[in-house]
């Protein structure tokens, strides 16, 4: 049986692992171009690209997979299955008619709850205690398609975006371990998704890395670890972009020491500590990034930093 591969980020590495230990006959691997990357812009690959290449697999790359060329590409290996997992393009008709036996899809939620680009980053941001990975059939629609089978998978309270892709990545290789057997013989059952239950998950934007201080401390500390480690959470501290890293909710007696009904946003320091008045409840600020500077603990940016009396964090950049 001839499969082929298409993945793009870390997620999707155990998968494509999984294939070739499992010694099934990956023929191809298509992945995203090689992006700019870093302050100094260098052409890095994807982690797919250099896990196929590790492996001797031929890599397509494609701009565009919808346009015919790139389609004529995959066509030319004959494939009988393709796998996906987070390739980060939605596949035409004349892709998705290709092999006989469909195409399937690795995808990192209990479907039908969280379909698109971010369903592990806004599962964080929105306080989500079980997430899963979802095995399905692909059809034309966002995640739409039937559903084969599927693993919960806990997110644990200080969980942050990336420990939870690292864990998803492994439940999603091993359930794909477990189901391919089933597509190859013909046993699958594919279960079509209650459509009254969806919901998305959109890539995300720099609105959604703002953060609003009205909100509680608990939903502030989740969008902090949903985004987590990429572009992280930001505020303005004086006009500045303010980067909080790390943060914890203060609760217990300790909450009842802090800033009192100060304006959501008030920021103090508190016995070596960077404290915030949020909507409902205090937030500790652990690890912080200012304008200009490198991650760091807010125990050493204290050290060096004056903070007006009343000091509010928010506001435009200047």
């Amino acid at each position: 049986m001839r499969i082929v591969f298409m993945g793009t980020p870390e997620f999707a590495v155990p998968s494509l692992n999984l294939l070739l230990d499992s010694g099934y006959d990956v023929v191809a691997v298509v992945t995203q171009p090689d992006r700019p990357k870093g302050r100094k812009k260098t052409l890095t690959p994807p982690p797919v690209k250099e896990a196929a290449l590790q492996r001797g697999l031929p890599v397509l790359q494609p701009e565009r997979m919808r346009r015919p060329e790139a389609v004529a590409e995959v066509a030319a290996y004959k494939p009988d299955l393709i796998v996906t997992a987070a390739y980060g393009q939605i596949l035409p008709v004349g892709v998705l008619e290709l092999p006989r036996l469909g195409c399937i899809n690795v995808h990192g939620s209990l479907l039908p709850k969280y379909r698109g680009g971010a369903p592990i980053q806004r599962a964080v941001i929105n306080g989500e205690t079980v997430t899963g990975v979802t095995i399905m059939y692909m059809a034309e629609g966002l995640d739409t398609g039937d559903m084969i089978s599927r693993v919960e998978v806990p997110i644990g309270p200080e969980d942050t975006s990336g420990a939870l892709f690292a864990k998803l990545s492994a439940a999603g290789a091993e359930l794909l371990g477990r189901t391919i057997p089933s597509i190859i013989d013909g046993t699958a059952e594919a279960v079509p998704q209650n459509e009254a239950e969806a919901t998305y998950a959109p890539n995300l934007t720099r609105e959604d890395e703002r953060i609003d201080w009205n909100r509680s401390a608990v939903q502030i500390d989740n969008q902090v670890r949903g985004l987590s480690p990429m572009a992280g959470a930001f505020t303005f501290f004086q006009g500045e972009v303010f980067k909080v890293r790390e943060c914890r909710v203060i609760a217990g007696p300790e909450a009842n020491a802090g800033l009192g009904r100060k304006t959501p946003g008030t920021l103090a320091a508190s016995d070596g500590k960077l404290v915030v008045q949020t909507g409902d409840g205090l937030l500790e600020l652990t690890t912080i990034q200012p304008a200009g500077k490198k991650a760091m603990p807010a125990s050493d940016w204290l050290k060096g930093a004056r903070i007006p009396e009343d000091a509010v964090l928010g506001g435009e950049e200047q």
